[in-house]
């Protein structure tokens, strides 16, 4: 990781607890749709419920996206793991326990690797476990009641615990942005946090350099990457607050509230002996095999760190730029479409991370959403590589193309009058008249000021209406007041 930072003399140390919800169509151990948004209590059978006399059957796609995340982070997949039930009240949990698995996980160790800025970070992987998902509580304003929506319960969950490598919010928010865009392209979960598909639990303790680790309080359901660094901001301060007044920080389960910006206690936190963990006596071991692992590793798509490497390699292209490039698999996936059918990929990187970005991210779209078709936006690098398109001028043929007012490149070009005057013969006579009226800034650049350069290529653009090629001019005209 990154060198620790302390703050106010004391280290900060955090791990985080994800759950990602599986993009199976049906629940872990029944066949309730997962669909979100249905009227609560709609897609909750009997199953989901524990009702007498029902039984759980494992949901073989869900043990599938558990295997392709264990090969995506180098963890070792267990060929027989258990699953328990982990035992406590609550509402929304009409069984009165959860089915998840505790001491042998599907997956353990691996690692996720992202950059905070310049700096390479890696943070160790625990764990990685199937479980379910509870119900939900709706806290209506009728009255002070509450009502219990289950369609939730049975929702297939890989829980994904980091060890306690993070030192700082912006390492945090960093790995749970490289979690998110890994769980996502693999194709495991959709990451809506917004509909609760991925979710972070904080686990923040201080200490001082060198001591052992401090108290930890665990931060639940942080669904937006903002509220996750303001959430670790906000305990690191209380906490060191509540230590240098002499009092003891203690274990607990908090809420982040993002109106105030505070957490808040929520319960005192449970630990292991609390759920009465003990295995399930209707789930037999899930056994998984050398030949369904090596059956989905064969169907594993290409990595984000493997792709960045073979885009640095095979197009030239820098270490930040094909990171870039893999943010989303639509996302790279359109850059080598652009770049393979234009012959420029530099210069496609350069499109994509740019005036693409800027009004994708604008118009709050995904690159899926983009109304230019990568057919023409390689059209248009490709004129912009050959000259026959200023920057200006391209960036008003993809507003249009944007717009919907055409999707052409070529045709756009000619009915606008953008094509670039490259002919020698047409250029030769704007320098000859630039040159003829500007004699103070010829002399200064023999004189060595490379700026009265700029200053007559500038004039020159002017005479031209801005169609001429600017590089072709800068060459000419050095090429006449050198000669």
């Amino acid at each position: 990781m990154a060198a620790s930072r302390l703050v106010r003399g004391f280290e900060v140390v955090i791990g985080i607890e994800t759950h990602a919800q599986l993009s199976t169509r049906s629940k872990i151990f029944s066949g309730s749709s997962t669909a979100f948004g249905a009227a609560p209590n709609t897609q909750a059978s009997a199953v989901d419920l524990g009702l007498p006399g029902t039984l759980p059957v494992m949901n073989r796609g869900a043990v599938e996206r558990a295997i392709r995340f264990g090969l995506a982070v180098g963890a070792t997949i267990a060929p027989q793991s258990i699953f328990a039930r982990k035992n406590y009240f609550y509402p929304d949990l009409p069984k009165g326990y959860q089915i998840s698995q505790y001491e042998t996980p599907v997956t353990a160790g691996g690692a996720v690797e992202f950059q905070v800025g310049q700096t390479s970070c890696r943070v160790r992987l625990t764990r990685a476990h199937l479980e379910e998902d509870a119900g939900k509580s709706l806290h209506e304003d009728y009255r002070g009641q509450t009502g219990i929506d289950l369609n939730r319960a049975g929702t297939p969950l890989l829980e994904i615990v980091s060890e306690p490598d993070m030192r700082a919010s912006t390492e945090a928010v960093e790995y749970a942005r490289a979690l998110h865009a890994l769980v996502v392209w693999l194709d495991i979960c959709d990451g809506n946090m917004q509909e609760g598909s991925f979710r972070c639990d904080a686990n923040v303790s201080v200490r001082k350099p060198g001591a052992p680790l401090g108290t930890r309080r665990e931060i639940k359901n942080l669904n937006s990457f903002r509220f996750l660094q303001q959430a670790i901001d906000f305990e690191v301060q209380w906490q060191i607050d509540l230590i240098e007044d002499g009092a003891k920080v203690e274990q607990a389960t908090v809420l982040f509230d993002p109106a105030t910006g505070r957490t808040r206690a929520m319960r005192s936190k449970e630990d292991a002996h609390d759920y009465r963990y003990f295995p399930d006596p209707d789930l037999p071991p899930l056994v998984i095999d050398a030949a369904w692992i090596d059956r989905m590793r064969a169907a594993m798509p290409e990595l984000p760190r493997a792709m960045a490497e073979r885009f640095r390699s095979a197009y030239g292209l820098a270490g930040y730029d094909a990171g870039m490039m893999t943010q989303s698999r639509a996302f790279a996936s359109t850059f080598e479409a652009v770049a393979r059918a234009s012959g420029h990929p530099k210069l496609a990187a350069n499109w994509m991370m740019g005036e693409v970005s800027r009004r994708l991210n604008a118009e709050d779209r995904s690159i899926d959403g983009s109304p230019v078709a990568a057919g023409a936006l390689a059209r248009l690098v490709a004129r912009v590589g050959d000259g026959t398109l200023s920057n200006s001028g391209a960036r008003q043929v993809f507003d249009a193309l944007w717009n919907g007012e055409g999707a052409d490149v070529d045709a756009l070009i000619e009915a606008r009058g953008l094509a670039q005057v490259s002919d020698s013969g047409a250029l030769d006579a704007i320098v000859s008249d630039v040159l003829a009226a500007n004699p103070k800034s010829i002399e200064e650049f023999r004189a060595g000021k490379e700026k009265a350069l700029n200053a007559l290529v500038g004039q020159a653009m002017k005479a031209s209406r801005g169609k001429a090629n600017p590089a072709q001019l800068g060459q000419l005209i050095r090429k006449r007041i050198s000669g």
